[in-house]
């Protein structure tokens, strides 16, 4: 079966804004031998509401008739919730649609891993986030592929009054990854925190495309991204904060470093902010270059060779995502992460 056969889905092409630079057609037009729609490996629940999204990428669950699944964390979390992802067919498109809802004044911590075992894969995973009053989420995604392997993340985050989520996404394999962040800020005093560290290798593709909309006051979005790039790989980065006529007050952030290491890697960054008040604050960048001279020569001056030298400076940038993740647990977890414990 073929992606591009499914029925009523408009898919995005070059021609939408946001895809410019991405090319969908080499996974929609490939021949897959079989579908599933995978179980997890935590307790969830059925659920018989539709995730609402204008994303079109999320139809693809649902012309699959993929099942809606419920996650309510109703008591402060002492250990995170680890949710992994392991394939163990081959050929295969492979859905997964899951709500997770923070109730009131909780604090939990959720971890997702996408790994795989076999090859010539895709996932299409959607996750939408129903964060009650005064609650937060810390959420951290590891994905860590093969270089023959594509993954479709779909993300919603609803935010109530007072809410917040801190999102950090680990991309360390290869393969053709996507990740799309949908989020209305909607209600007042809400926080929305996404971080990545996206090291790519090989003829790994990632794209991370990001829509906010600053809806009412006083709520605060913040984007942070690092980059690091190696031999052919490519990286996209689009990021929209649309802060409206009553979203007075709002903090809103888009920032975007990459560091080049081959002359054959890529990299398209458009940060944007679409603003119609004054009374606000804001800034958006992005900065693309190969490591820094003067501080590899500082640290051969003090006797450590270049291989090491460069290894050092490359853990300073992934430290500094590391250093936004709040839950300490959450932040060893990515510390002591190894490929090998789960494949």
């Amino acid at each position: 079966m073929k992606l591009i056969d499914l029925k009523n889905i408009k898919f995005p092409t070059k021609k939408d804004e946001d895809f410019r630079k991405i090319n969908l057609n080499p996974i929609l037009e490939k021949e897959f031998e079989s579908f599933n729609e995978y179980r997890l490996n935590i307790e969830v629940q059925e659920s018989s509401e539709l995730i609402d999204s204008t994303n079109e990428l999320i139809k693809i669950n649902e012309r699959l008739e993929t099942k809606n699944y419920e996650l309510n964390i109703k008591e402060d979390t002492k250990e995170p919730i680890v949710i992994v992802h392991k394939l163990q067919d081959e050929n295969s498109i492979n859905t997964n649609s899951l709500k997770i809802n923070v109730s009131k004044n909780i604090k939990a911590s959720v971890i997702e891993v996408f790994i795989n075992e076999k090859e010539n894969n895709f996932y299409n995973v959607v996750r939408e986030f129903n964060i009650n009053e005064n609650a937060h989420l810390e959420y951290l995604k590891i994905q860590d592929m093969s270089e023959k392997t594509s993954l479709i993340l779909n993300y919603i985050n609803n935010l109530e009054d007072e809410a917040s989520i801190n999102h950090t996404n680990f991309e360390i394999g290869k393969g053709f990854a996507l990740n799309i962040y949908d989020s209305n800020l909607e209600k007042e005093n809400t926080k929305l925190n996404i971080n990545g560290y996206v090291n790519l290798f090989e003829k790994a593709n990632s794209s991370s495309i990001f829509n906010t909309n600053h809806i009412e006051k006083n709520n605060a979005s913040h984007i942070k991204y690092k980059h690091i790039l190696h031999d052919n790989s490519k990286a996209v980065f689009e990021a929209m904060s649309k802060v409206n006529e009553k979203a007075l007050y709002s903090k809103v952030h888009q920032n975007t470093d990459t560091i080049l290491l081959s002359d054959d890697a890529t990299i398209f960054a458009k940060p944007h902010l679409e603003i119609n008040i004054d009374e606000l604050e804001a800034s958006h960048g992005a900065t693309t270059g190969s490591l820094d001279q003067d501080q590899l020569l500082y640290l051969q001056s003090r006797g450590i060779d270049e291989a090491l030298a460069k290894k050092m400076l490359l853990k300073a940038i992934e430290n500094e995502i590391l250093d936004t993740i709040l839950d300490e647990k959450v932040k060893d977890f990515i510390i002591d992460y190894e490929r090998s414990s789960y494949v």
